[in-house]
């Protein structure tokens, strides 16, 4: 099983997983079809299926059109929003691709139909994956548009959070570095969190993707499932899990990016008063 790492829109990502024996490929939040047309030619592999997160169209808008140009392809997903489905998908639902497994796992409160996708391979020595879209980012959670910090705390702590340790976790979105500044100013002492802030930064330097991380990394830097742990309560001055995890959500929702220093030599202008005719009230 080989996972390509697509960079599409502003900060998503698709999927194209390989099924190495075959050549079958399935698509995870085919957004950009002309994108994943191209590299579905270069690996020479054939698109049999669509697993899709949810149906926002930054992760379902290409759906239609690769239906129209790949007769047959069937489109999985949980919610009747989402653009050409074919297949509704339930919770612990298990398809079979090749090789491939997959776990159909029901993440409900980005949005009410959320699904996320645990893939392995019997036998395999490989880790296996899973394709979180917008419930698990690296270093923090989706956004509670269509549910409640109660759904996103079993998302988190039951559904996902208690998959195999070494489980590969592949998001919809890269926002790490944001993410790992929010963690940092909750928990200022994380060594773990400065250290995977400063990779991501210069991953971010690169242009490269912080994907995948590890489920067994997340529960050491990441805050949403670090609910449990002293700092993270003190921050928000909450006891309770589910408190926690509503308190946070509202924190990073409010949280703003350090302001840019203003230019040096603006910085003189104003102290020589270069600006004052400007500001003046009339």
């Amino acid at each position: 099983m080989k996972v390509k790492v697509i960079s599409v829109l502003e900060d998503n990502y698709m999927y194209l997983v390989i099924e190495e024996s075959t050549r079958d490929a399935i698509a995870v939040d085919a957004a950009v079809p002309k994108r994943l047309l191209e590299i579905i030619r270069k690996e020479d592999v054939v698109l049999r299926a669509i697993l899709t997160t949810h149906h926002h169209w930054d992760h379902a808008r290409g759906n239609e059109e690769l239906a129209r140009l790949c007769p047959g392809l069937r489109v999985y997903g949980a919610d009747e929003r989402i653009g050409a489905l074919t297949h509704k998908v339930t919770h612990d639902q298990e398809l079979t691709f090749g090789a491939i497994r997959v776990r159909c796992l029901f993440t409900p409160c980005h949005t009410s139909g959320h699904m996320c996708y645990f893939m392995w391979e019997d036998g395999s020595p490989d880790a296996p994956a899973l394709f979180s879209g917008d419930t698990l980012f690296v270093g923090g959670c989706g956004k509670f548009f269509e549910g409640t910090a109660e759904q996103m705390f079993t998302n988190l702590t039951q559904t996902l959070g208690t998959l195999p340790k070494e489980t590969k976790v592949f998001c919809g979105h890269e926002c790490t570095v944001r993410n790992l500044k929010f963690a940092l100013k909750v928990e200022p002492e994380n060594e773990t969190v400065k250290k995977k802030l400063a990779w991501a930064k210069q991953r971010d330097d690169e242009d490269l993707p912080t994907v995948p991380s590890t489920l067994q990394e997340e529960f050491l830097y990441n805050p949403f499932l670090r609910v449990t742990e002293e700092p993270v309560q003190k921050f928000t001055g909450k006891m309770d899990p589910v408190e926690v995890l509503r308190t946070l959500r509202t924190e990073k929702d409010n949280f703003k990016k350090p302001k840019e220093r203003p230019h040096p030599q603006a910085m003189l202008a104003f102290d020589w008063g270069l600006f004052s005719p400007f500001l003046e009230k009339k």
